[in-house]
């Protein structure tokens, strides 16, 4: 095998383990000069089959949302992404808001074919009061002699992180006492395996670090738990490794760009000695990684099942729209243009888009289909509903520099708001196009997305009247308005501006 010549350069008392997380179906490594930062699958599969090489000792896991976010993983439920997770020998995986887009009938078939074990200790089912019979709370794996356990840990925000029909029969429960309990349980000798050597919380959960090294988030709260000896953390796409109370916490990044690692060595009682945690930034070094051949030809075969669906052209844009995501206080082309769209095909005099439902910007030039299922993931529809303007305007001003998610999109208002007043009052004038002041008691004709509409990224849409669930699919309407137009064209954006600038 082309892993043959590979040593074993570990001592025997070191476990190492291996973190991925919102992967987003990026099988294909992004080639671009200087741009491209993915890996890829058959350079993944690479890295963890060397790892393994070189130190026997090795569990490879996972954060979660590792399935949606390319067409080729959209178009096939995964199927590539777990195919990786074979090859790549992933032992468990934690369970992320994004792995319910397409409901929870995919985690068994997901787990089969990926040979590996969701792990999610705070999500319940309602009806039951138990964990959910399809994810176990923990699990111990024994590499070397020494016993790791794994406690699998969901976000607790799952319910408003994804389509609310699919997480209806679930509680989210606060993680740091589902942490503590089943942490408590491993650690009395209650598991049939015995007592573990080192106890890890497997995570979808959030974490950021700033340049002072110095590690923020919702991962933090578990380094308060009693007897755990690391976290690993996911969902806000970040490069973190540290420490927090002598914990340590590790983030790789995202869209396989980046893997973290837990160093474990122990002492010869098999007491554990010391944790390291390590973030290998694969990105800056991706080239000098061999792709593994098997990776390759998976990845090939998917690749030429979906060339002829997502290389469709349907028309061109004239110039860049663009939507970078940690823009604040404005609206982007994409987001200025895909709202109006939205408008019109909803028969609308508001439209409005949450900014996390569109994923990057859209290059000038040509525009297949596959851009438009990386541009728009996920599988939304338009609802179309009465509002009362002081609802409209309650909207509008939770999008608008929003501390937690991407900046809101609309179409059909213009808006003057203070940036310096305080989150979700910051509007000080809101009119419809024509300039006439939207009426705070009057009712519009507002449309937005299902996920939106169901209390996604935390809008309220409660007030609404009249409701159509039209089922028609969104990314079809941008599709359709594209071919229609054969030529996109982006529009400064000049309705919505900060008056304290």
């Amino acid at each position: 095998s082309q892993y043959a010549s590979i040593e074993v350069k570990a001592p025997s008392n070191q476990v190492d383990i291996l973190l991925f997380n919102d992967f987003h179906g990026n099988v294909a490594e992004d080639t671009r000069p200087g741009k491209g930062k993915n890996a890829g699958m058959a350079k993944m599969i690479a890295y963890a089959k060397t790892a393994q090489r070189e130190n026997p000792n090795t569990i490879v896991v996972a954060g979660g949302d590792n399935y949606q976010g390319t067409a080729i993983s959209n178009l096939t439920y995964g199927a590539p992404v777990s195919a990786m997770m074979k090859a790549m020998n992933v032992s468990v995986c934690a369970v992320g808001n994004h792995e319910f887009d397409w409901g929870v009938t995919n985690m068994t078939k997901w787990q089969k074919d990926g040979k590996f074990e969701f792990l999610a200790a705070n999500i319940i089912d309602k009806k039951t009061k138990q964990p959910v019979s399809w994810a176990k709370p923990y699990k111990i794996i024994e590499k070397g002699g020494y016993k790791i356990a794994f406690i699998g840990l969901a976000h607790p925000d799952t319910v408003s992180l994804t389509k609310a029909q699919h997480v209806s029969g679930l509680e989210f429960t606060d993680p740091a006492a589902a942490a503590q309990k089943w942490t408590d349980y491993l650690l009395a000798g209650k598991d049939k395996g015995g007592k573990p050597d080192a106890v890890i919380a497997l995570t979808h959960i959030d974490s950021d670090q700033n340049k002072a090294g110095e590690i923020s988030g919702n991962a933090v709260k578990l380094t308060a738990v009693q007897g755990l000896n690391a976290v690993l953390s996911a969902h806000s796409h970040r490069p973190v490794s540290g420490a927090v109370n002598g914990v340590p916490v590790v983030q790789a990044y995202c869209h396989g760009r980046a893997v973290g690692k837990l160093r474990l060595t122990f002492k010869e009682n098999k007491k554990l000695e010391n944790i390291e945690p390590i973030l290998d930034e694969i990105w800056q070094t991706k080239s000098d990684i061999i792709e593994d051949d098997g990776g390759k030809a998976l990845y090939t075969k998917f690749d030429n099942k979906l060339k002829p669906i997502l290389g469709e052209l349907i028309g061109t844009a004239s110039g860049e729209f663009t939507h970078e995501r940690s823009e604040k206080g404005s609206n982007t082309l994409l987001g200025a243009w895909a709202s109006e769209v939205q408008r019109i095909v909803g028969h609308a005099d508001i439209a409005i888009q949450n900014g996390g439902g569109l994923r990057r910007t859209l290059a000038a030039g040509n525009i297949t289909v596959g851009d438009l299922y990386e541009i728009m993931p996920f599988d939304n529809y338009l609802v179309v509903f009465d509002l009362p303007g002081s609802e409209i305007k309650k909207a509008i001003d939770h999008g608008i520099v929003n501390p937690n998610i991407t900046d809101g999109q609309f179409a059909g208002l213009r808006v003057e708001y203070d940036g310096k007043k305080p989150f979700e009052s910051r509007v000080t004038k809101i009119t419809l196009l024509d300039g006439t002041p939207l009426d705070m008691n009057k009712t519009y004709k507002v449309v937005v997305n299902d996920f939106m509409f169901m209390g996604g990224d935390a809008y309220d849409f409660s007030k609404a009247s009249n409701i159509v669930e039209t089922y028609i699919p969104i990314r079809d309407c941008l599709i359709d308005e594209i071919k229609k137009a054969k030529t996109i064209i982006p529009v400064p954006v000049d309705y919505i501006k900060d008056i304290s600038k």
